[in-house]
């Protein structure tokens, strides 16, 4: 662990609020609930953790308006606080338990188990990525401490950021396996932290379906990044490594695709273009319109998807005031602005980035 200011910085976080956010779907899990494939045990296992997240969202807006307001009392220097090397990275293991945050594991690097260690070396690395590319410190731009609990729950098949820390299933070993066996999907997670104390994006509506765009294109991009991949030799697909042996058996490689939202391949299949859009869509579903935009620029610009089109995508998110109720159509004109600020001598970037959003009608 680093550091012991994991209370101080819990209380914190507390006090600010935020979104509890899943990685699965509402709707898969409801499906797979219904699934008469399955055993008995595994339906309810999906129900189960179908009622949980129906239960947290309901929190959702009011503790995003809460993370807004106390982020705009805070000073100003501490809320663009200087990077001084990582922040404090916690994990803790609930037992199989559901009481957060669990009892602390003292040396999780060195961690016997598995899913302790890739949750710390993962979540460091999270933390390394935003600042050595992005210049953040931590998911609040202030070093805030990042805590993970493991184990939660007995075959619960999801992961989450609560609005304060992240928390891990094992997975039911059929369908899904251990949550932290996907980089990309802790990735995902901890950007809606980033989102939540930048944009403040709403969970709902347009703004909804960008801020679970913002957590796969960063978790992606994140994943590239771990490989040392360029744009054409990443797969794009989200929660990869998650799929079990069941899930694989009906063909499915993934929860979603960047480069094919709506492929058969995907557990979670989303629309490819603006028109599609309906009032209500979950946001998991949305979502995959401005993914395609980003897969689109980033194959475009070329190298690696970090240096370009992911540092337009980044500076669109925080680079302005919070914008909880922010348009799909707004955002694509703020990264159009931005990518001829940032390159102003390669109008090839923002030539690409505007026909990405043009090709899903944007």
């Amino acid at each position: 662990m680093r550091g012991d200011s994991v209370g101080r910085d819990g209380a914190r976080r507390e006090r600010a609020g935020g979104c509890r956010c899943f990685i699965i779907p509402p709707d898969v899990l409801l499906r797979l609930a219904a699934d008469r494939r399955l055993s008995s045990r595994q339906r309810n296992d999906f129900a189960n953790a179908a009622k949980l997240e129906t239960q947290w969202r309901k929190v959702r807006s009011e503790r995003s308006k809460l993370a807004r307001l106390a982020r705009a009392s805070l000073p100003s220097g501490l809320a663009a606080a200087a990077s001084v090397g990582l922040p404090n990275v916690a994990i803790f293991d609930c037992g199989h338990g559901t009481s957060l945050p669990g009892t602390q594991i003292e040396e999780p690097a060195r961690s016997a188990d598995g899913t302790v260690k890739r949750a710390f070396v993962e979540t460091t690395a999270v933390a390394e990525f935003y600042q050595s590319l992005f210049k953040r410190n931590s998911l609040d731009n202030a070093g805030m401490t990042l805590i993970s609990s493991v184990h939660y729950s007995v075959h619960y098949n999801n992961a989450f950021w609560s609005g304060s820390q992240m928390t891990y299933g094992d997975g039911d070993g059929k369908i899904f396996l251990d949550f932290t066996k996907s980089s990309d999907v802790i990735g995902h997670e901890l950007t809606h932290g980033v989102t939540q104390f930048a944009a403040g994006l709403n969970y709902s509506g347009e703004a909804g379906g960008l801020n679970e765009s913002m957590s796969d294109v960063f978790g992606s991009m994140f994943r590239q990044w771990r490989a040392g991949q360029d744009v054409a030799q990443a797969d794009w697909l989200i929660g990869g490594d998650l799929i079990g042996p069941t899930a694989k058996e009906r063909g499915f490689s993934c929860l979603r695709d960047l480069a094919d939202p709506a492929a058969k391949h995907c557990l979670a299949p989303q629309p490819k273009k603006f028109s599609q859009y309906k009032p209500g869509m979950d946001p998991h579903e949305s979502s995959g319109i401005p993914n395609l935009a980003f897969y689109k620029a980033a194959m475009a610009i070329g190298g690696k998807s970090w240096e370009k089109a992911g540092q337009v995508w980044y500076q669109a998110l925080t680079g302005f005031r919070a914008s909880p109720a922010l348009k799909m159509g707004a955002f694509a004109k703020r990264t159009r602005a931005v990518a001829k600020t940032l390159f102003p001598g390669e109008p090839e970037v923002k030539a690409a980035i505007d026909a990405a959003w043009l090709e899903v009608g944007l």
